[in-house]
């Protein structure tokens, strides 16, 4: 089938190409219908684009009976739920709660879960379809934080003023952020680092020699994200202030 589109045709089939939107295979029809349309054979097209010769003639015939909407994904039938939403619900609730202190557990896996629904409700789902859940409801019952809550009354007023000053600093003034990192050991290990190959990542060996450790000091200019940073054998109020005034003076 020789296919012979017009010019504006044409036109609409290499903005189709140039298109961010589209999809692949979308991308994929149209290019088999410009080069069939250039002269190309179907062989030297299924060739090119890695595809069957009757993958061409379909694609062809497609265009041919209704343009360039012959060349969108055909609507795909949606299949029966095999899951009642009742079900998907309970295994939404269970994972937003802590498991049961009976099951000696700190946190669900997809495995657990699936196994205590079967043996406690008899609901019986896969552990597969427990992690598709997850991925859609965007759930992590896996992780933990942390946190940390402040006696001091005049707490939220300070919160305040610090990100206001963030956000507002002085005019002419320097902001700093600052964090100490104490302890931190220098290591010597006893073998050559590993680097990054194909087949596999950086490795490292777990023996080392303690240097002893140092304290790091550091501060981020937040307006012009420089960093400075500063070791010191110890950790008191003459050297952090000493550290300060050093960031502050540039």
């Amino acid at each position: 089938m020789n296919l012979r589109p017009s010019l504006e045709q044409a036109e609409d089939l290499r903005e189709l190409l140039a298109s961010r939107s589209v999809s692949a295979d979308v991308a994929l029809r149209a290019r088999i219908v410009l080069w069939s349309s250039e002269g190309r054979r179907r062989k030297d097209i299924a060739e090119l684009l890695g595809i069957s010769a009757r993958t061409v003639d379909r694609c062809k015939v497609r265009y041919a009976e209704r343009g360039l909407a012959g060349l969108e994904d055909r609507p795909r039938r949606r299949g029966r739920e095999q899951v009642p939403p009742r079900t998907r619900a309970r295994v939404i609730a269970l994972t937003r709660m802590s498991p049961p202190a009976g099951t000696g557990l700190s946190h669900w896996s997809t495995r657990t879960l699936a196994d205590y629904l079967r043996r406690h409700e008899g609901i019986s789902v896969s552990w597969h379809y427990i992690a598709r859940v997850w991925r859609e409801e965007n759930l992590r019952p896996h992780r933990s934080g942390t946190f940390k809550l402040s006696k001091d009354p005049a707490f939220a007023d300070k919160v305040a003023d610090v990100v206001g000053l963030y956000l507002d600093p002085p005019g002419g003034a320097v902001v700093l952020s600052v964090d100490e990192k104490t302890q931190m050991q220098a290591l010597d290990r006893t073998q050559p680092l590993l680097p990054v190959t194909f087949a596999a990542g950086e490795k490292r060996t777990a023996d080392y020699v303690r240097h002893g450790t140092t304290n790091l000091f550091a501060a981020l200019n937040v307006a012009t994200g420089e960093v400075l940073g500063e070791c010191r054998p110890d950790r008191n109020a003459a050297n952090f202030l000493a550290f300060l005034k050093k960031a502050v003076k540039p």
